[in-house]
C-alpha cells in the first residue's frame, strides 16, 4: 500500500499536466532535430548523385556540401539546446517525483527537486553550451555524414574518368579552376581534421562537466 502523500490532489494533477507538457515540448524539439539531420542527409545524397552522374562530372558538389552540412550542424546544435532544456525538466520529474511514488515512497513537494524545477521556471536558461551541443550532434550523427562526404570525394577522384595511376594524377584531378590540387587536398584534410579534433575536445568537455555538475538538471 502506498503511503499518503504530502501533495494534495490538486497539486498532483497540476504536476501531471506539467509533465505531459514537458514531454510534448521535448518530443517536438526532438522531431526538429531529426528534420535538420534529414536535410543534411538529403543534400549529401543530391551531391553524390550530381558528382557520380557521369565520368566527367565535377567533384565540386561534394566540397560544397561539406560547408552546407556545417551550417546544418550549427542549426541543429541550437535546436539541441532547446531540446535538452525540456528533456531535463521531464527527466527530473520522472526521477524525483514519479519514480519514488512508483516505488512506494512518500514524495515531498518541498524537496530539492521542487526547488530546482521552480528555479528553472523562474530563470529559464540553457543547460548546455552551444559548443558542447554541437560536439554531441557531431559525434552522434554528423561525423558519419562528413565521413561519407570525404570518402565519396576521394572515390570520385580515384575512379573518374579512369582509375588513378599515380599521385600526380590525384593532385591534378583535385584542382579547382585556378586553385592547385595540393591546396585543395590540404584544405580538405584541415577541414575534416578540425572536425575530428572538435569532436574529441567536446567529448572531454562533456566528461569533465559531468564530473563537476551539482544538479540532475545539468546535462
Amino acid at each position: 500500500m502506498w503511503p499518503k502523500q504530502d501533495i494534495d490532489p490538486g497539486v498532483l494533477g497540476a504536476l501531471a499536466h506539467l509533465y505531459r507538457g514537458e514531454v510534448y515540448r521535448s518530443t517536438h524539439w526532438r522531431n526538429r532535430l531529426d528534420n535538420t539531420t534529414n536535410w543534411a542527409v538529403v543534400t549529401t545524397g543530391i551531391a553524390l548523385s550530381a558528382t557520380f552522374s557521369n565520368v566527367n562530372a565535377s567533384p565540386l558538389p561534394m566540397i560544397l556540401v561539406g560547408f552546407l552540412v556545417t551550417f546544418f550542424l550549427a542549426f541543429e546544435a541550437r535546436r539541441y539546446r532547446y531540446y535538452n532544456l525540456f528533456r531535463a525538466r521531464a527527466r527530473l520529474l520522472e526521477s524525483d517525483f514519479y519514480a519514488p511514488m512508483l516505488n512506494g515512497e512518500k514524495v515531498r513537494l518541498d524537496a530539492d527537486w521542487g526547488a530546482m524545477l521552480a528555479d528553472d521556471y523562474r530563470t529559464p536558461h540553457y543547460h548546455i553550451s552551444f559548443i558542447r551541443a554541437a560536439g554531441r550532434r557531431l559525434r552522434n550523427n554528423y561525423s558519419w555524414i562528413l565521413a561519407i562526404q570525404a570518402a565519396a570525394y576521394y572515390g570520385k577522384l580515384a575512379i573518374h574518368p579512369v582509375p588513378l595511376s599515380s599521385m600526380s594524377d590525384f593532385i591534378e584531378r583535385a584542382a579547382i579552376g585556378p586553385i592547385p590540387g595540393q591546396y585543395v587536398i590540404a584544405a580538405g584534410i584541415l577541414f575534416h581534421g578540425s572536425w575530428f579534433v572538435f569532436a574529441f575536445v567536446t567529448l572531454r568537455l562533456d566528461q569533465l562537466y559531468r564530473r563537476k555538475r551539482q544538479s540532475p538538471m545539468e546535462h
